[in-house]
């Protein structure tokens, strides 16, 4: 019988396309309204990423770098976050591309794509 591959290996095989890494993270920025992100999810999402794509092109001092500077990242608040984010993941090889929506009386024609992540 054929056995199936554990999911972190299977995970870490997608992961290396950039348009499943796409998909993957804006599974994990998408919010719906009232919800308060879950700081550990994105964290375990954003080190699969850093784990698929960085890992291989770096030496384990530098991944190991690489990832207490995702801490620091993710404990900062506002738009600094998202600039660092976008900083953090073009060192992968990813941009991240952020929508935002000034008009309140248009933010349910716009909350369908509030933030899209480019590859």
């Amino acid at each position: 019988m054929p056995k199936s591959l554990p999911y972190h290996d299977f995970l870490m095989a997608r992961l290396k396309s950039p348009s499943y890494v796409a998909v993957y993270l804006e599974t994990h920025f998408e919010l719906d309204e009232g919800e308060e992100p879950d700081e550990a999810l994105l964290r375990l999402a954003l080190s699969n990423v850093a784990e698929a794509l960085g890992q291989p092109k770096m030496t384990p001092e530098e991944y190991e770098l690489y990832l207490k500077k995702l801490d620091e990242l993710l404990s900062q608040q506002g738009s600094d976050t998202i600039y660092n984010l976008g900083t953090w993941l073009n060192a992968l090889g990813l941009k991240l591309t952020v929508a935002v929506c000034n008009d309140t009386e248009d933010n349910t024609a716009n909350a369908e794509i509030p933030a899209q992540l480019s590859v």
